[in-house]
């Protein structure tokens, strides 16, 4: 396979080729190859062809189409007369054969045989978990042989006290000495079965030194190559400072090279700190297995009969899971029970909501129509004082009152009356002029009145308007923030859900509530919730909020401060998903918030009253580890 694929290993998989054709007319220098990750449609490999052979996550009968395959070269050889132009034979040791050509490499190349290194890397990782996995088993088996050591010395103790209460009552219990040598003989068969698990338990270890020394071949096998790929890593790096100068243009693909090296080198210092892992593990398997050798050696003189305790301990043991079984049956229905009963709180709070803006609007007419009848009763009670004053009677009055009487005629009487009373009066000669006067006078205060109703039309207008853009405005802030809420909640708490709820409609006047509820809990107030998820649920609501209309930079004070670290890491998560597009520079002693960070500033104080500014570029530290 990499004979016939060659350079094409390290092609890159797009999704589609055409969306590159610009940035490929732009590259002046060097070599790249684009592998459209979609394929292209082909026949199916026919029997004997590579393709058959091969498992990918994308389709490459395009580039394995025509090749067939071979065991040895002088097979591949024989099926030479066999093949169309098209067609070509390649054998396992790298050997390909056309009808008029034949091709082999083996000049030294960093990328031959990845495939192969890594298949050996994949197996040498299996290995070591499972030799892992063999320790712990050993570390368990030590453990059950502690806990059977324990109870077999305390039934030996209590054998010791009855053995003393039989030599001092050694008349009165003879006939308990037949029972007593059932039991010693008893302990002999299982001192004899323990012997026998010892017998295994060496034959296992044996087995697992055996083990041990094929991964530790391995291991030297893996340092002996980790050295060359570390050797031709400087020779790398040492062709990459003479490149420097000419790559100034093309610095984001040295980067990635560079990114590449470092991974090579953090994958050699796991190599090793796993091989230094497995000769710990060994000295501490050999410090076992002579700890477990000299407690055998012990166990062998101590041994007491005792089966029964297990035996009691395993059907106590069934029963306590028969009842774990039968709690997590009830938990089950208990829970489908709360998210139905969850599911009607909710029903029955939104319920609430309505009849409460329902009361809300008839407690408003009720107060309208208390007002209008205290305005009457004040009305009705300044004509009786006025009639009071006058000496008339209210009922007297009304009832001298003709029916068909209206107020306009009384008015027009009225009128009359004091226009007859007026002419009684003496003349004043300067009324005419003040007829004038109070003429001018009350076309200047209609102009002023007219003036007035302009404005307070215009005035009127511009406040309908301000009310109209206000709730559309409100309206849309709101829906945006509460669908924000809504998705950033459930993300800082791994679960849950909240929602904004409006407390009346009307969208001057209304206030808002913050319903959150994390998963898990049927709270009913804010004040139920705890510190690090009261900060959460803010920080959820701050940041769909933010999401609005965003700013350049974002100062964040110690918000973190009562997350736990799960938390923290949810918190942090999200702040870097959201630095793409928006700058942060939080105030924090979390390290989990830290380690998010590409710049770090920290203020210390060497000696007294002097403080200085410490920063940290941790682009830079990388590079600088990196080389």
């Amino acid at each position: 396979v990499e004979m016939v694929l060659g350079l094409r290993l390290e092609a890159v998989c797009v999704d589609s080729l055409e969306q590159y054709a610009t940035a490929l007319d732009r590259f002046s220098e060097g070599a790249v190859t684009l592998f459209d990750g979609r394929g292209a449609a082909a026949t199916g490999p026919g029997a004997g062809d590579l393709a058959e052979q091969v498992e990918a996550p994308w389709p490459l009968g395009s580039l394995l189409a025509g090749v067939r395959t071979a065991e040895t070269l002088s097979a591949a050889l024989a099926m030479r007369g066999e093949l169309a132009e098209h067609e070509s034979v390649v054998t396992r040791e790298g050997f390909w054969v056309g009808p008029g050509w034949i091709r082999v490499s083996r000049a030294p190349d960093e990328e031959a045989g990845v495939l192969a290194r890594e298949r050996e890397l994949e197996a040498l990782a299996e290995e070591c978990a499972r030799l892992e996995r063999r320790v712990e088993d050993c570390q368990a088996g030590f453990e059950d042989y502690r806990a059977r050591r324990d109870a077999c010395e305390s039934a030996l103790g209590g054998a010791q006290a009855e053995l003393a209460e039989h030599h001092r009552h050694t008349a009165a219990l003879e006939s308990e000495l037949g029972a007593a040598r059932a039991r010693h003989e008893q302990t002999r068969e299982r001192a004899a079965t323990l012997r026998a698990e010892c017998d295994d338990l060496e034959s296992q270890l044996a087995a697992e030194r055996e083990v041990l020394a094929r991964a530790r071949s391995r291991w030297e096998q893996s340092a002996q190559d980790v050295e060359r790929l570390t050797g031709e890593r400087e020779d790398w790096m040492r062709r990459r400072e003479a490149l420097r100068v000419r790559l100034d243009e093309a610095r984001e693909a040295w980067q990635t090279a560079r990114a590449a090296a470092y991974d090579l080198g953090l994958k050699a210092e796991s190599i090793r700190a796993q091989a230094q892992s497995l000769d710990e593990g060994e000295h501490r398997n050999l410090e076992h297995v002579e700890q477990l050798e000299a407690r055998i050696r012990e166990l062998e003189t101590s041994i007491a009969a005792g089966e029964a305790p297990l035996a009691e301990a395993q059907a106590a043991l069934e029963e306590k899971l028969d009842a774990r079984s039968r709690i997590d049956e009830s938990l089950r229905s208990a829970r489908s029970r709360v998210e139905a009963c969850e599911a009607r709180v909710r029903e029955l709070d939104q319920a609430r909501v309505e009849k409460e803006q329902a009361v809300g609007v008839e407690r408003t007419r009720l107060e309208t129509l208390r007002l209008e009848a205290q305005e009457i009763a004040v009305r009705r009670k300044t004509v009786e004082e006025q009639f009071a004053s006058l000496g008339y009677a209210l009922e007297a009055v009304l009832e001298g009152l003709d029916e068909a009487a209206g107020v306009e005629e009384w008015e027009e009487k009225l009128a009359a009356m004091e226009r007859r009373i007026t002419r009684l009066g003496p003349i004043n000669l300067a009324a005419i002029d003040e007829h004038d006067q109070q003429a001018e006078r009350k076309q200047y205060l209609d102009a002023q009145h007219k003036d007035l109703e302009e404005a307070l039309e215009t005035l009127r207008a511009a406040i309908q308007k301000i009310d109209r853009e206000t709730r559309t405005r409100f309206k849309e802030t709101y829906e945006k923030v509460n669908e924000g809420l809504g998705t950033k909640f459930p993300q800082l708490f791994g679960g849950g859900h909240a929602y904004l709820q409006l407390t009346d409609d009307d969208l001057l006047n209304t206030g808002v509530s913050v319903m959150a509820r994390p998963p898990g809990k049927r709270n009913t107030s804010i004040h139920l919730l705890s510190g690090g998820e009261k900060a959460l649920a803010a920080i959820a609501l701050v940041f769909a909020i933010f999401d609005l209309n965003p700013a350049p930079f974002c100062l964040l004070d110690e918000v973190d401060a009562p997350l736990d670290d799960v938390n923290a890491v949810r918190f942090s998560e999200m702040v870097k998903d959201m630095s793409d597009r928006v700058q942060f520079v939080i105030v924090t002693h979390n390290k989990i918030t830290m380690e998010i960070a590409e710049q770090l500033i920290g203020v210390t104080m060497h000696e007294p009253g002097v403080s200085r500014l410490v920063a940290v570029d941790v682009d830079e530290a990388v590079e600088m580890v990196a080389v």
